[in-house]
């Protein structure tokens, strides 16, 4: 499946409770060849930015940074599964995991927005 994710929104509609992304997030995806980057901010995220590559099923496999509210520096890694919802837009099924604090690990979904 071949996706172009250039130009591309994004809005969190669900993380587990360890996550710091929320509906007031906005991720805008940029492309260019094989490699995706995107910035973002909203809600508990101040600034934050990614940079993944991305495969033939159109899956990132990414890393990320960001400072959130509190001011702490946080870090993580995420694979994320594209699902095309019957209106074309694209949703991102992640499975991520802090690389800072806890270490935890979460899942969450973003979906396009129109």
């Amino acid at each position: 499946m071949k996706i172009n994710y250039n130009n591309r929104r994004f809005r969190p509609i669900q993380n587990t409770e360890n996550g710091e992304t929320s509906a007031e997030t906005i991720f805008i995806y940029q492309q260019a060849g094989g490699i995706v980057t995107s910035e973002y901010s909203g809600g508990e995220i101040i600034k934050g930015s990614l940079i993944a590559k991305v495969n033939d099923k159109g899956e990132l496999d990414m890393r990320y940074q960001q400072i959130n509210t509190k001011g702490e520096f946080m870090t993580g890694i995420c694979h994320s599964t594209p699902e095309i919802l019957p209106d074309g837009r694209i949703r991102l099924h992640e499975k991520w995991q802090w690389t800072s604090g806890d270490k935890s690990s979460g899942e969450s979904i973003l979906e396009e927005l129109a």
